[in-house]
């Protein structure tokens, strides 16, 4: 397009910005009171943060220096103790472990006590009694066991328990020493009758850093003075937030070992009686009980739901003639509830099995497992049991020969007549269902009538049971279902299912489920199934209550409840170049530091960086340096007018103090009229609200999050069919110099290719710049001829990569480009980048920002559309949509009259190239 055509709209644009001719465009603009960014609030925040910064990275520096000065110590103490004495003692070096036996079994065998034994375990403690005496305690797994660390002449020095002292707790070490029986019970440890007499430990596992929270004092246990009972010191969401702290502690091992005692005794039980483990899907076409409940999934761009249960499942398994079926395996329910006794993830212990007569019969061989489970983890898990007592104290199950099966309205009847009530003050209903306090009360008016904690309750209402439950042919009101109730609380659900389709599809639209979503298992009913009962029991709830353990958490190896997974916020331990932490440098000027170098510009672009502040690379860009943050500032002079790009390169608290420094720096020394481009919100917010600059965005970050990265299957198959494969260099190894020639070879045709064509663009192609900081992909035809070339640049860890250039060659297959790109961000998303950009593009309509509305505001939109259409502008937009790019809004900022006819043909030569 030739410049003649831009004239009228440039003219018009010139007039709505603020110039009534072309004569006064280089009138002086009105940066703003720049004093306005000095912020003492903001500044004070900064100081703050600098403050924690220092002191998380002399944390760091603490613990690399860790092992140097263990290394040192030891050195010492060797030194002085002589030979004989130092080799009992220190840090091993080797990789390889010394053969070592399981201190558990040593202490639990009663005959090893007065033997020299080898063993290897973490540091659970370490008690310092004088210069020459230290308790060390030890643990392995579930038993915790006292070492005594004694001086002994040629054999243990003040050195040796020195150095013993400032072992950091959860260290491993190889121990050897007497078993011994101590002169009184230790009470502070899980064996209370032997101990370790120590002659020799070194460590083979060190640990560099104390645990946010110890395992000592996550499983401690304190008296309340007021109601005698055992408190745990540790908040059952701190037991939650440092998981594998608290897995460690003897008392989550015991748990964890009855949790696996119970399935395997399910499993064996139920194969006795005929039972074949299934393993169903946890991907479901529809929701199965509750929409409500239900975590909704992308499957391809399809609907799918995360099971609620393997209900239907299991059913289908019982039409295909499988008879008796189980699994164990995991269930999802989507509530919103932060009980005590819910999860939103937990493992269900399922079966279902064809019945003859009376769905009874499943009641009973369910009733026969529960009772057997209980008497296998009495019978063989009695040490864990105690372990566990003593920091949740309980009684043991009480249960009886012969279970009572109350109905559910005797049930309702006892309840009422115990006196009970809901918050209303109204009794229990027969046909509504138990509340958790109800069935609380419920279970203490039982276990004083029964002399039991464990009981069924037959024919629930069916106003509180799903779709597939049968009705009681008696009175519909009820159903063929019952719960089994384990110290007052409902452990599983079960009963009979309906196996009349026309019935079952009756009962479904009843519940609002579309059959049409759910023909599959319709199917299988349709194809004729035998009656059948079945029963999910949450294992992790029978755990809870089991063992009296207060929060369902506690039963969960890693719970999952609605404030799990939270978001990650990156956070600035987190930064790929720690050393080019602007807020630590601040900090380090501040404090008189000397020698501080600026960090290079590579390195802040991947701390701080987004897809604009990579074109500063390019030479026909300066940029300008902040003395007392070492943040940076790119711009290009054109014009007399500074033409910035993109966010300051520093952490974002910075912006201020850095962009008031940097217009000062402009305005005093180099005499430039500032246009900032392409910044973030947060920077156009600074500029609008502190120095009321006008602001508009024509152009966004044209961004993909790598996960639902759209596929462009059909592009990727016609590159495949033509013979094209893609190639990438491995992160950490340079691009070959034959690879590199080829490339740039083909760049010289491409550029040749696209002569005499009008560009947009603020960057040049130099492929080979900052190569630390790129991955390199190409594809290749049939020939072995390089078709097309990928340069991914690194940006922040929020905004992941940049896909730099894509250069689709002359005479490049069908689809080469789009396949090229696709497997870069397939490889991306292996290594864990969750964003990528192709960077700025157009869009095909102007949005106002600040100071910048009405008439004057529709005129250069519509001039912008104008300019938009003429130059093509929007191209690379359409085919960046292909991967399902999103546009992230960035702004072009100006100061009141600082933009007229002149800046606005600054701007448009400086973006336009003849190639």
């Amino acid at each position: 397009m030739s410049p003649g055509k831009l004239k009228k709209p440039l003219l018009a644009l010139n007039r709505i910005i603020g110039h009534s001719t072309a004569k006064n465009h280089m009138s002086k603009p009105k940066i703003g009171d720049i004093d306005q960014l000095n912020d003492e609030r903001a500044k004070k925040n900064i100081r703050k943060v600098q403050e924690k910064r220092a002191k998380e990275y002399q944390l760091q520096e603490e613990k690399r220096l860790a092992p140097v000065r263990r290394s040192d110590e030891e050195k010492k103490y060797h030194e002085a103790d002589g030979p004989e004495i130092a080799k009992r003692y220190g840090t091993q070096e080797e990789e390889a472990l010394a053969p070592a036996k399981s201190l558990q079994a040593l202490v639990n065998d009663y005959q090893n006590v007065g033997k020299t034994v080898s063993f290897r375990a973490r540091i659970h403690h370490v008690r310092a009694m004088s210069a020459k005496l230290a308790f060390v305690v030890f643990r392995d797994q579930i038993e915790t066991v006292q070492g005594v660390l004694s001086v002994r002449d040629g054999v243990v020095s003040e050195n040796f328990v020195r150095w013993a002292e400032h072992i950091t707790a959860e260290s491993f070490v190889h121990v050897e020493g007497k078993l011994q029986q101590p002169p009184e019970e230790i009470k502070g440890c899980t064996v209370h009758n032997v101990e370790v007499l120590i002659e020799s430990m070194h460590l083979v596992v060190p640990i560099d850093e104390h645990l946010p929270v110890d395992v000592h004092s996550i499983d401690h246990v304190e008296m309340d003075n007021e109601t005698h009972q055992l408190e745990s010191l540790a908040s059952t969401r701190v037991r939650v937030s440092n998981r594998i702290a608290f897995l460690r502690t003897p008392t989550a091992q015991s748990i964890f070992r009855i949790n696996a005692g119970i399935c395997s005794i399910f499993r064996r039980y139920l194969e006795d009686k005929g039972f074949i483990e299934i393993h169903t899907p946890k991907l479901q076409p529809a929701a199965t009980e509750s929409g409500a409940e239900v975590f909704k999934v992308n499957y391809f761009g399809r609907n799918a739901f995360l099971a609620q249960s393997p209900q239907l499942a299991k059913q289908m398994s019982i039409s295909a003639d499988f008879g008796r079926v189980f699994e164990i395996g995991p269930v999802f329910r989507a509530e919103d509830s932060n009980t005590h006794r819910h999860l939103t993830e937990y493992t269900g212990m399922d079966l279902e099995m064809a019945i003859e007569e009376d769905y009874h019969e499943a009641m009973h061989i369910i009733d026969g497992m529960m009772k057997e489970i209980f008497k296998g983890i009495y019978g063989k898990y009695r040490k864990e049991i105690e372990i566990i007592k003593t920091r949740f104290p309980h009684e043991d199950l009480v249960w009886l020969p012969e279970t009572p099966i109350i109905p559910f309205k005797d049930a309702i009847k006892l309840l009422n007549d115990s006196g009970w009530t809901d918050d209303h003050g109204k009794p229990a209903s027969e046909t509504e269902d138990l509340s958790t306090r109800a069935e609380i009360q419920l279970g203490k008016v039982i276990k004083e009538k029964y002399k039991t904690d464990y009981y069924i309750i037959d024919k629930f209402p069916s106003s509180v049971r799903p779709f597939y439950t049968h009705l009681d042919p008696e009175d519909d009101r009820f159903t063929n279902s019952f719960d089994i109730f384990l110290r007052g609380q409902e452990i599983t659900t079960g009963g009979q299912r309906i196996h009349r389709p026309h019935l079952l599809e009756e009962r479904m639209k009843k519940a609002g489920i579309e059959p049409l979503g759910m023909q599959e298992y319709l199917q299988g009913f349709e194809y004729g199934v035998l009656p059948h009962a079945g029963c999910g029991i949450g294992l992790e709830r029978m755990v809870f209550l089991l063992l009296n353990l207060g929060d369902i958490r506690n039963a969960s190896l890693y719970p999952r409840d609605p404030k799990s997974l939270p978001e990650t916020k990156e956070i600035t331990g987190r930064l790929p170049h720690p050393e080019a932490d602007t807020i630590k440098y601040a900090y380090d000027y501040d404090q008189g530091e000397t020698g501080l170098e600026l960090p290079p510009i590579e390195k802040l672009i991947v701390n701080y960086g987004d897809a604009t502040n990579t074109s500063w690379l390019d030479d026909r860009y300066h940029v300008w340096r902040h003395e007392q943050t070492g943040a940076a500032i790119g711009y290009a002079e054109d014009n007399g007018y500074a033409l910035v790009m993109g966010n300051p390169l520093c952490d974002p608290r910075q912006y201020q103090l850095v962009i008031r420094a940097f217009l000062t720096d402009m305005r005093n020394r180099k005499d430039l009229r500032p246009l900032w481009l392409l910044v973030s919100s947060d920077v156009e917010e600074i500029l609008g609200s502190k120095l009321g600059w006008r602001s508009l965005s024509c152009v966004a970050e044209e961004r993909v999050s790598v996960d639902s990265a759209k596929k462009v299957a059909k592009k990727e198959r016609q590159a495949e069919e033509a013979g094209v494969t893609i190639h990438e260099v491995p992160i950490g190894e340079p691009v070959p110099d034959h690879i590199r020639e080829k490339c740039d070879k083909r760049i010289q045709d491409w550029k040749d290719n696209r002569k005499g064509k009008r560009q947009v663009h603020i960057t040049e192609v130099r492929p080979w710049v900052d190569m630390e900081h790129r991955r390199y992909l190409w594809a290749e035809d049939k020939d072995g001829e390089i078709a097309a070339m990928c340069v991914l640049a690194r940006l922040s860890p929020a905004n992941g990569y940049q896909i730099k250039f894509a250069l689709d060659f002359p005479g490049s297959p069908n689809g080469t480009i789009e396949a090229l790109i696709s497997a870069a961000i397939q490889m991306l998303a292996k290594a864990g980048v969750r964003n990528v950009t192709f960077g700025a593009g157009a869009l095909p309509e102007m949005v106002t920002g600040g100071h910048l509305n009405g008439m004057r505001a529709k005129i250069l939109s519509h001039t912008y559309k104008t300019i938009c259409q003429q130059l093509k502008l929007v191209n690379k937009s359409e085919f960046r949509e292909k991967f399902g790019a999103r546009n992230d809004l960035v702004y072009i900022c100006y100061p009141f009259m600082g933009m007229g006819v002149s800046g606005v043909r600054t701007l448009i030569k400086f973006f336009e190239d003849e190639m």
